[in-house]
């Protein structure tokens, strides 16, 4: 994770509002989602895992499920998933048979190699550029 200095950082905001401006700019409501907190994430890249640009938020009047709900824009971070190239290696199994994970039917996704990995340098004027529009979009 490598967080990113921006003065987005402490604006409050209505969440539709702001949804309304990320959304089109391809930012998506990350994982992650409690009822007090939660992120949008623009995933810069899938190669080897997920390099997303993720920007926090906190319900500062609500829960972010309630309409009208204003929220406070954390500090941005960059941040970097690697996941493994291959089957789940820790399947269940009872009696020497193989049983239905219920997490694998659920979740499809393997474990996370690294759930912090290093950050790639190539992808910093990327996350400038991002950090840019997203100043020009929230405090315009």
């Amino acid at each position: 994770m490598l967080a990113i200095e921006s003065p987005v950082e402490g604006t409050q905001i209505k969440l539709k509002a702001l949804e309304d401006k990320l959304k089109p700019l391809g930012y998506s409501i990350g994982g992650g989602w409690e009822y007090d907190h939660g992120y949008f994430d623009y995933k810069i890249d899938d190669e080897g895992g997920y390099t997303f640009l993720r920007i926090p938020i906190t319900a500062i009047d609500g829960e972010l499920d309630q309409r009208g709900v204003s929220v406070e824009l954390g500090k941005p971070y960059l941040l970097n998933h690697r996941y493994q190239q291959d089957l789940d290696d820790n399947p269940d199994v009872f009696n020497g048979l193989v049983t239905i994970n219920l997490n694998s039917a659920i979740n499809q996704f393997t474990e996370p190699v690294e759930k912090d990995g290093d950050i790639d340098p190539k992808y910093f004027p990327v996350a400038k550029s991002l950090i840019d529009e997203l100043e020009m979009t929230i405090l315009t």
